[in-house]
């Protein structure tokens, strides 16, 4: 096989798998909203053999079900962001010795370092859910928690932390320069590095799900915009403080709203 035809199959994996995440998460969100209208589903049957007091069943409540669903929108969310760091990676094939098999390494060691945060936040999620704190749909039962969370999110974009994570994410071809391994163990330390600072960078739009709702397309598609938004060379620094001053309003929004309502 040629290199430009194996090149343009594993670009096509690629964007086949992001277009397939997106289609398994619009079709999961359509499933929910079947089932919450009270129309027959296999998720309303299994809830309610967990539960026959349940109308509905949401994939909420257990482990393997709900790490499954936050893979799949990572997948469909961050893939679309590591663009231009394969793009950084190709660019230094030739003089720097890198090859496919590399080039998969780091795909590999950044859906890793992705899927680790999945099933950490997984975890979160279901301590949040049994708690309380939200509820089946993953959605804040507290306007103090929603904007609490949105303010966070935002002074987050003020942060050293976000900084230095946004720098490595912006700038991939500084990163591959200055830590530049061969061979596909190579590209898997070096992936897993570039998935870990990508992780430090986008947590917070991550976990906003916890406010407009973890399977709301919107959000989602949102989120994704803005998160690629950040790694684009010409604007990417001067979108992350507009974004802060925007969450930090946002959340005061939030929590006022039910106060002047009240009031």
């Amino acid at each position: 096989m040629t290199r430009p035809a194996l090149r343009s199959i594993l670009w096509l994996g690629f964007f086949g798998a992001i277009l397939a995440s997106w289609w398994w998460l619009y079709a999961m969100a359509m499933q929910m909203d079947l089932d919450l209208i009270g129309r027959p589903g296999p998720m309303g049957e299994a809830m309610r053999r967990m539960d026959p007091r349940m109308d509905m069943y949401m994939p909420m409540a257990e482990f393997w079900p709900l790490f499954a669903m936050w893979a799949v929108m990572m997948a469909a969310m961050m893939l679309p962001t590591m663009v231009p760091t394969l793009r950084a990676y190709e660019d230094l094939m030739i003089s720097a010795n890198g090859t496919r098999i590399g080039w998969l390494g780091v795909l590999a060691g950044y859906s890793i370092a992705w899927l680790a945060f999945a099933a950490l936040i997984t975890t979160v999620q279901l301590g949040l859910l049994f708690s309380g704190v939200i509820d089946m749909l993953g959605i804040a039962t507290s306007p103090l928690v929603a904007g609490g969370l949105l303010i966070a999110v935002g002074a987050f974009q003020f942060t050293r932390a976000k900084e230095i994570c946004h720098g490595v994410c912006h700038s991939p071809m500084s990163f591959f320069l200055t830590r530049w391994r061969t061979g596909a163990r190579g590209g898997l330390w070096m992936g897993l590095r570039l998935g870990a600072f990508c992780v430090g960078c986008c947590w917070g739009f991550m976990a906003l799900g916890f406010v407009g709702g973890m399977m709301s397309l919107l959000w989602m598609g949102l989120a994704t915009v803005f998160m690629v938004l950040e790694k684009l060379p010409q604007i990417g620094h001067f979108v992350i403080k507009p974004m802060g001053f925007a969450l930090i309003f946002g959340g005061i929004a939030v929590i006022a709203s039910p106060i002047v309502m009240g009031g």
